[in-house]
């Protein structure tokens, strides 16, 4: 065989093998955000799924046991139970009311196994209210004029 026939069958194989692990690396990490309804609705075709669902932790549902986290998400009158089992620290602004992104997958029980969660606490990102002041202000309420003497122009000197 020659030479450059030998060079292209190798080139088109690394190239090849290059774009399918770049296809398959894709499909592994291309997660989809669903919202708790949106979820419901795809009923059993969403077990197994790798999918991202938001909402706010649910007052009184954060249920530490080890290293298992439970809680449920709410989105209007819609819940869903998560259970966390990862291996990182829960966020500081992981707590009830706050909104959380669970990434993970729905196990055939219904309850969204997740294996990172993400939050933020809404309070924290919103403007500070404006205070009152109690005290006068700074700056005179009286406007005086104040003449300034107009300079003399120089004419060709």
């Amino acid at each position: 065989m020659k030479t450059y026939a030998k060079f292209g069958i190798l080139t088109v194989l690394i190239v090849g093998s290059l774009v399918w692990l770049a296809m398959g690396g894709i499909s592994e990490t291309q997660t989809y955000y669903k919202t708790i309804p949106e979820l419901q609705k795809m009923g059993t075709q969403a077990e197994g799924q790798r999918l991202r669902v938001g909402g706010n932790v649910e007052a009184g549902s954060i249920l530490k046991n080890g290293s298992r986290v439970t809680f449920v998400l709410e989105q209007g009158a819609q819940h869903l139970k998560v259970a966390y089992n990862g291996n990182d620290p829960l966020p500081d602004t992981f707590k009830a009311g706050a909104q959380a992104l669970a990434d993970g997958h729905l196990g055939p029980d219904g309850v969204f196994e997740a294996n990172k969660i993400q939050a933020k606490c809404a309070s924290k990102y919103e403007a500070k209210p404006p205070q009152n002041l109690t005290h006068e202000a700074s700056t005179p309420s009286k406007i005086t004029e104040v003449k300034v003497p107009a300079l003399a122009s120089r004419s060709g000197s």
